[in-house]
């Protein structure tokens, strides 16, 4: 199904056409590439707005996660029962807050993909609030990025290594 990128920031340089390739990997690592799925970039000045008004944290961050189902049991595939329901929900990347924590030696688009991973993570019902619910999405997250490294010879690293 599709995958839609938005770019609406001009603070970073953003090539759309290379985050599409590295979602649409990380979308087959976990078996969801018929699901619909929004991305939108976006500066730090939106993503603090957005942090502010659906988890009253006034702060920039790097990714947040919008699902369409809910209630999803971390790890489960949705099962829909209509057309219109093959959607997975929107990831916001705050691609500004992203590039400023990049390190010298880390490739943007790498970082970009590990992030993006993380929020396709929560779409599916991960989530880290416990140390228990975190190991869950961290072994996720790492067989998917251990599965793009091996295509792509990069070394990524889960978002959430260093949690708990």
């Amino acid at each position: 199904m599709s995958l839609v990128v938005r770019n609406l920031q001009r603070a970073v340089p953003l090539r759309r056409a290379r985050l599409r390739e590295k979602v649409q990997a990380v979308r087959r690592a976990l078996g969801v590439q018929r699901f619909d799925l929004g991305v939108v970039c976006v500066d730090n000045r939106k993503i603090q707005q957005i942090n502010r008004i659906y988890r009253d944290k006034n702060t920039p961050t790097d990714v947040l996660s919008f699902p369409f189902y809910e209630n999803l049991k971390a790890g489960d595939i949705p099962q829909p029962e209509f057309p219109d329901d093959y959607n997975l929900g929107d990831i916001f990347l705050g691609v500004e807050y992203i590039f400023q924590h990049c390190k010298e030696n880390e490739d943007y688009y790498d970082i970009l993909t590990v992030t993006a991973t993380h929020g396709l993570c929560h779409l599916l019902g991960f989530t880290h609030s416990t140390e228990a619910e975190w190991q869950k999405m961290y072994q996720k997250e790492k067989q998917v990025l251990e599965e793009l490294s091996r295509h792509t010879g990069t070394r990524l690293q889960p978002l959430s290594r260093d949690l708990f």
